[in-house]
């Protein structure tokens, strides 16, 4: 079960000669429902988690010789843990709410695109790469169909990468060995879809061959318009000259 995790940073710090203390605060949750969240609390000594209350256990735990001390003298604080297990609350479900309604439902759909890109020397001849961009919430799921069914092999995948601006791309990467006549297609499953996006590999030829047969397709085109131009341009020019000299014969002959 993914989980998401809010630390509410309400941390209490005390520091002298370099030593350094601290409390924390976190919630664990998948839903804004009260049996889908657990409360941390724990204190820390320098980098040592020294003792931890979690709502799921509703006591406290030690992980030092300081903290099983303490751990057993606040488990018999019956007040005390009840305020404690009140923080899952008072703490958490406040602001899990909060972030449901302002953040966490928020989606933003991802964008596809599939490309053939030099196998890396694996055990099949090609190698395809599908890119998700630009998507959010982070957490996503990519898969490959061959022919309808899901490949389980020779597929390999980025963890979710952040763009820094609050989006987020992966890259899963497909070895395989072309068959004629299939079709590959890369699954997307997201939040911010309510089906599962299909995008279909066509290996007719990658967009970045067509975009350059098309640019030079147009510079052939464009030579053959000026070299017909030109054509035209000196036959026009010979076929003046060529009138200038019969009237100048013309002439030449009347004047003697």
């Amino acid at each position: 079960m993914d989980f998401s995790s809010l630390c509410l940073l309400f941390l209490t710090l005390y520091s002298a000669d370099g030593f350094l203390e601290y409390d924390m605060h976190r919630c664990l949750f998948n839903s804004s429902d009260m049996k889908d969240i657990e409360y941390i609390y724990s204190k820390h000594y320098n980098k040592e988690e020294v003792i931890r209350f979690s709502s799921s256990l509703g006591k406290y735990v030690g992980y030092t010789k300081f903290g099983v001390m303490a751990a057993g003298y606040w488990n018999k604080d019956l007040e005390g843990l009840r305020e404690r297990r009140a923080d899952k609350e008072r703490l958490c479900k406040t602001n899990i709410d909060l972030d449901y309604l302002n953040i966490l439902t928020k989606s933003v759909k991802p964008s596809v695109m599939i490309e053939s890109v030099t196998s890396s020397g694996g055990h099949h001849p090609a190698m395809l790469v599908c890119s998700v961009y630009d998507f959010y919430p982070k957490y996503i799921k990519v898969s490959w169909l061959r022919d309808q069914e899901e490949v389980s092999s020779d597929v390999t995948s980025t963890t979710e990468l952040e763009d820094g601006d609050w989006y987020y791309q992966i890259h899963s990467h497909l070895e395989y060995t072309p068959r004629s006549g299939e079709k590959i297609s890369c699954r997307v499953e997201h939040a911010s879809l309510k089906d599962p996006l299909i995008t279909d590999w066509d290996p007719s030829m990658p967009e970045s061959e067509k975009n350059k047969l098309a640019i030079g397709a147009s510079g052939l085109i464009l030579g053959l318009v000026l070299s017909l131009a030109g054509f035209i341009y000196y036959k026009r020019k010979a076929l003046g000259r060529s009138s200038l000299n019969r009237f100048s014969l013309v002439q030449s002959k009347e004047g003697s």
